[in-house]
């Protein structure tokens, strides 16, 4: 899959293999994806739902004709080439029918995360600039028909169905996909669909065909270490290359698909592609979880014969103290790491490694580094991977921009055929460098074999008494030791040092470590300018975490200074 490298005689700068050599890689538009997978894999199931006491099963029929349906009534609603259709939804098989059926009538599919409160939706519909927005209503706790209407009071319509807004000056239409009752404005499924019942197919093709791989396919917003949403724009080549890839970086066989349970937002790059990719691509099934509940989705896994879960690190933890962890039949589960704790399940038996040397982000839509599944230790080593084909990686100093020597540290620079069209509201040339590569502001190095070391972001390196350390190596080593739930290191400043280095742990439950027992256990594989000076312990709920569930440093490393500072006043 990924193939040799070419690496820039003593530059830190890679190569994957050509573009063209790749093999595997279908249709590179969203809606001849969709088509192609239909076409591919007809009467096999491709999403199942256990909803309000109802098992609801979609064929590749199904889904290709629920999208087809979408489309009609977004081309009847007048929708054109490039036009933002906002899908505010749970992993639900609507979810499918919207993104595939906004691809099929050449609009761009805008994932929205249902995480979002009132005031970061009004940020992302403001700066989306959708059109059309297909939300479901009810999410836990959240109605987002009611929540929408509140952050418009006074919208002017003119005939039902239709919005204009003046805080939303984009947005003309809204539909609940979960609610037949019209609220206001905005219309139920029904009403929705019947808005395309005099379109014909043969149009709904034609606007799939005008679509070109260059076209703008996905809007996503990533929430990072800052917490602000960017807006990021990807094009239909960039998605589709990564959807025909996953089932071959995890290595999935032709003779048994993957039945994919995940209960993580499609609103996410790294679900949309892991999820839908590793699954759809290869005619598998996914059993679809609106939100994570740990009891309900072991449950889900046993009775739909689940053999492939994703979860974040948090999740496993959550599904081994379930209730009903030791007494549901998981023996069906095949793509689940050896390495993870839902591998010590009693009825789970796998052999398989997930591809976790990897390296990637949501302007790549994901990898643009990896070893796939099973890649021998002795090939992949501790590394990242090596650049995906079409790809190329360097090094720079941070600075001047300047490559590195080979082997040498800096930031992590990348482009390729994945990398977004842009972020929203920024001129291009001030995202990318001079040579079109993406600055990412991670650390890290190549090395002769053209591997990627990626060591953390690199705000996140610690300078202490002139070294630089990574945090990534010490928590490595910590969450090795038995009584360690999580581990997160971070530097403190120190006046002497210019910063300390302080680990911060979250004990597992029962268990009560000591910071000196922790020093201890890690003395055998850290230099002593690497060892943490300080151990705090804290909980789970102290850990504020991103979207895509990556701690936020910044906010641990201010809850740790405030901690130290009150122990220090506490002990004078």
């Amino acid at each position: 899959m990924t193939g040799s490298v070419e690496v820039v005689d003593g530059l830190s700068i890679v190569h994957g293999i050509p573009l063209g050599e790749e093999q595997g890689i279908g249709a590179l538009t969203l809606g001849g994806y969709v088509r192609e997978i239909a076409e591919r894999f007809g009467p096999n199931e491709a999403a199942v739902i256990h909803l309000d006491g109802e098992v609801l099963r979609w064929t590749y029929d199904e889904l290709y004709a629920r999208s087809m349906e979408v489309a009609k009534s977004l081309i009847a609603l007048g929708t054109g080439k490039g036009t933002r259709v906002g899908i505010l939804m749970t992993n639900r098989l609507e979810f499918l029918s919207a993104a595939f059926g906004a691809a099929l009538a050449g609009c761009v599919a805008t994932p929205i995360s249902t995480f979002f409160t009132p005031t970061e939706l009004e940020v992302v519909l403001k700066a989306s600039g959708v059109s059309v927005l297909l939300l479901e209503r009810k999410v836990l706790k959240k109605d987002f028909a009611e929540m929408l209407a509140g952050l418009e009071p006074e919208v002017l319509t003119s005939e039902p169905g239709e919005l204009v807004s003046r805080k939303f000056p984009f947005l003309r239409y809204a539909a609940m996909i979960d609610d037949e009752q019209p609220l206001g404005m905005i219309e139920g499924l029904g009403a929705f669909l019947a808005r395309g019942k005099s379109v014909f197919e043969d149009l709904v093709l034609a606007a799939s065909d005008a679509v070109a791989p260059s076209d703008p396919g996905i809007l996503l917003f990533s929430s990072g270490s800052t917490g602000k949403a960017k807006g990021i724009l990807s094009a239909h080549r960039a998605v589709c290359l990564q959807l025909w890839r996953w089932p071959q970086w995890y290595a999935i066989q032709d003779e048994l698909p993957a039945r994919t349970w995940s209960a993580n937002g499609f609103f996410w790059s790294g679900n949309f592609t892991m999820a839908l990719g590793g699954t759809l691509s290869r005619g598998g099934s996914l059993v679809l979880q609106r939100w994570f509940d740990a009891a309900e989705a072991l449950d889900l896994m046993a009775k739909e014969k689940a053999n492939m879960a994703l979860a974040w690190p948090h999740q496993w933890a959550q599904l081994e103290a379930a209730p009903n962890y030791l007494d549901v039949d998981l023996s069906s589960l095949v793509y689940v790491c050896q390495n993870q704790p839902i591998s010590r399940q009693p009825t789970v038996s796998s052999q398989w490694l997930e591809p976790g040397q990897a390296y990637g982000n949501t302007e790549t839509f994901t990898l643009i580094s990896v070893y796939p599944a099973g890649t021998p230790e002795n090939i992949a080593g501790k590394s990242h991977g090596i650049p995906t084909a079409g790809s190329t990686i360097k090094i720079v100093e941070p600075m001047t921009g300047v490559i590195m020597p080979l082997g040498e540290r800096g930031e992590i620079a990348v482009k390729g055929p994945t990398l977004m069209l842009g972020y929203l509201g920024i001129p291009l040339d001030e995202s990318l460098d001079g040579e079109g590569f993406l600055r990412t502001a991670d650390g890290g190095y190549v090395d002769e074999q053209g591997r990627l070391f990626w060591e953390g972001r690199l705000n996140d390196i610690i300078k202490t008494g002139g070294a630089n350390v990574s945090p990534l190596e010490i928590d490595e080593v910590i969450r090795a030791h038995p009584e360690v739930k999580v581990s997160q290191t971070v530097g403190v400043h120190d006046e002497l040092l210019g910063e300390v280095v302080v680990t911060c742990i979250v004990p597992v439950e029962g268990a009560s470590p000591s910071a000196e027992a922790i020093r201890d256990f890690a003395k055998a594989k850290l230099s002593s300018y690497k060892l943490p000076r300080r151990v705090l312990f804290v909980a789970e709920t102290d850990l504020k975490t991103t979207g895509s569930a990556k701690i936020k440093t910044a906010d641990l490393r201010k809850l740790a200074a405030e901690r130290l500072a009150e122990m220090d006043g506490a002990a004078a």
